[in-house]
């Protein structure tokens, strides 16, 4: 891991290798790209940083990231209060956004469980969710769990499964499996082993 230094160069490289997904490499190439830039740039890039972390908040229903609270899509009149989909971060959220084809309501979780990064129920909205659940009985009568194919979001589903269904509520999950165009061929053998599971009978 890169070490911290003094110099202004340095410093920025520094802080830009702390963002996910980026190495000390791409931190350096970005580095140089700001660097390269007019004062102007720069200084609009700082005050996008900073006003993003003055003005934004989580939505005090859902816990996604926004400007206003309760956040746009939970105050929605027109978008189905009975179907609750339930994500890991706002960003999964986002992409079944742009989805098109889901017109409910949203609860984030804010990770998976992981017992082995000491990531359990209580470092999850999880007792927020099941909240949100109790107080509104009758209003949901679908639960959707959007978690990621992954060891993580498969026992987050489970755990969510044997708390909600209990309460009457239907609990289903993302069909996981071959996405169109793939080829068998090319398809690894997990997801052709979820698309076995998750197959569906032709009518």
């Amino acid at each position: 891991m890169m070490h911290q230094k003094t110099d202004p160069v340095s410093k920025l490289i520094y802080e830009l290798s702390k963002l996910p997904g980026i190495g000390e490499k791409t931190a350096t190439r970005l580095s140089y790209f700001v660097l390269k830039q007019d004062a102007a740039y720069a200084q609009g890039l700082a005050e996008a940083l900073i006003q993003a972390k003055q003005k934004i908040g989580l939505c005090t229903v859902c816990y996604t990231f926004t400007d206003t609270s309760p956040c746009r899509i939970c105050m929605d009149s027109q978008r189905e209060n009975g179907v609750l989909c339930v994500v890991e971060r706002p960003t999964d959220m986002n992409s079944i956004e742009n989805s098109g084809t889901f017109r409910g309501k949203y609860h984030i979780l804010h990770g998976a469980l992981s017992p082995l990064d000491g990531i359990g129920p209580d470092e999850l909205k999880i007792r927020e969710l099941l909240s949100r659940v109790h107080e509104s009985p009758g209003r949901y009568h679908e639960v959707i769990l959007a978690m990621n194919p992954s060891v993580e979001g498969d026992a987050t589903s489970l755990y969510l499964t044997r708390l909600i269904r209990p309460l009457g509520m239907k609990v289903t999950q993302l069909a996981h499996g071959i996405p169109m165009g793939g080829q068998l061929e090319y398809t690894d053998r997990q997801t052709i082993g979820k698309a076995l599971e998750n197959r569906m009978e032709v009518r």
